[in-house]
């Protein structure tokens, strides 16, 4: 029994640092200061001597997306400081000349910035700038909660609501950390829905007890043609759980749990009716998502009128509709023959204990005789049945350059 059924999922906000983009217009600020009253009699400097400082945007209409670029032509800036309407200030780096500063990220969409300098003379200069409203927001949906506990197989797996073009830049803006130095990379790829996607597998599966945590800098970061604008940060984070793997195997019609290299239960089961749609995914996949009761439809995934059920303990492995879950109704089949349409079905008994042993991230793999090939990307996680150098290649950015992040 299967069902087609997207989930969406709330990432967790993170106060969005500010960004500063570069347009083309040139603003010069004049410097301005009062001198000593010492014995050369001068009083406020004049327009002659002022020195003066360049920003790269101006007036309440800037292009966003490069990032802020602040020069003087004379003396050397001391001090630079950018904030957005909130105050929080955006990071730059001061040239070692000391004649510019160049901010490290790119400005936000209708975003006002205040700028402030000094220069090694104590002079200052104040302006202020706002960009452009976004014409479009391409948001994302990540695959975890942020907090969770996941199993040893998950990716992180981010899911746009509109196309990504510049892939590389955005790729770019996404840093995962762990606590071990895990190495892994992201792939690009669509969903079954059309959707893009980028997802970060490790090289090998993750070590239980690592601590991951994922970074998205993308406020101001522009998708690309039909895209948007993203506009906002996100932060994530999640735990790895204990090694635990599912085992299925179709010709001895058996499920298996199998916890630090050991099996703990081993499980009669009927799979998918072979020779046809109907028959189950085999290959490596992941536990996505435990659903609990769900109501399946055969309609749902182009079956006809076979079956309108509420099933429960659904362990979801594609988002084509493959499942784990309880089947009371196929009781005389367990273990002797393979007659679903396409899920992994057992007893209620069983079920119960499987969901409340599985976690979301372990690793799923069915072998044997009577399925109809592996799942194609993007339908669930099937990157574990690529090998890691063809799993590199679908990085953005180019193989080893993407590892290790």
């Amino acid at each position: 029994m299967s069902r087609n059924r997207r989930t969406r999922r709330h990432p967790l906000p993170r106060k969005a640092r500010t960004a500063a983009l570069a347009g083309t217009a040139v603003l010069a600020v004049a410097l301005s200061a009062c001198s000593g009253s010492g014995g050369d009699g001068k009083g406020a400097l004049g327009a002659d001597s002022s020195a003066k400082i360049s920003v790269n945007l101006t007036g309440d209409s800037a292009k966003p997306g490069e990032p802020v670029k602040i020069s003087t032509d004379e003396g050397k800036l001391k001090d630079v400081s950018v904030r957005d309407g909130k105050g929080v200030e955006l990071a730059g780096k001061l040239a070692a000349d000391g004649k510019s500063w160049v901010s490290e990220r790119v400005t936000a969409p209708g975003t006002t910035y205040k700028i402030k300098a000094t220069d090694d003379q104590d002079r200052k200069a104040e302006n202020s700038f706002t960009t452009q409203q976004a014409d479009k927001v391409n948001k994302l949906d990540f695959n975890f909660t942020s907090g969770s506990t996941v199993g040893t197989a998950m990716p992180i797996s981010i899911t746009f609501d509109h196309p990504v073009k510049n892939k590389a830049a955005v790729e770019k803006q996404l840093k995962v950390t762990t606590n071990n130095g895990t190495k892994g990379s992201w792939g690009w790829y669509q969903t079954a829905s059309g959707h893009q996607r980028v997802d970060w597998r490790p090289e090998t599966y993750w070590k239980p007890g690592t601590k991951v945590k994922l970074d998205a800098d993308l406020d101001g970061v522009d998708s690309g043609p039909d895209g948007g604008w993203f506009v906002r940060d996100y932060d994530n984070e999640f735990t790895v759980g204990k090694d635990q793997q599912i085992k299925v195997d179709l010709g001895t019609k058996q499920l298996q749990l199998v916890r630090d290299g050991q099996v703990v239960k081993s499980i009669p089961v009927a799979a998918g009716t072979p020779g046809g749609e109907k028959a189950s995914w085999d290959g490596k996949m992941v536990l996505m998502r435990k659903e609990g009761t769900v109501r399946m439809t055969s309609q749902s995934v182009g079956l006809g009128d076979a079956y309108d059920k509420q099933v429960r303990d659904s362990m979801r492995l594609t988002d084509s509709g493959m499942y784990i879950h309880a089947a009371p109704w196929n009781a005389g089949n367990y273990g002797k023959v393979n007659n679903s349409s396409g899920c992994v079905g057992m007893s209620d008994a069983d079920a119960d204990w499987l969901y409340s042993q599985v976690q979301p991230g372990d690793l799923v793999e069915v072998t044997g005789p009577g399925s109809k090939g592996q799942a194609k990307m993007g339908n669930g996680y099937a990157q574990w049945n690529m090998s890691w150098t063809e799993w590199q290649k679908l990085s953005a950015l180019g193989g080893d350059a993407a590892a290790g992040n």
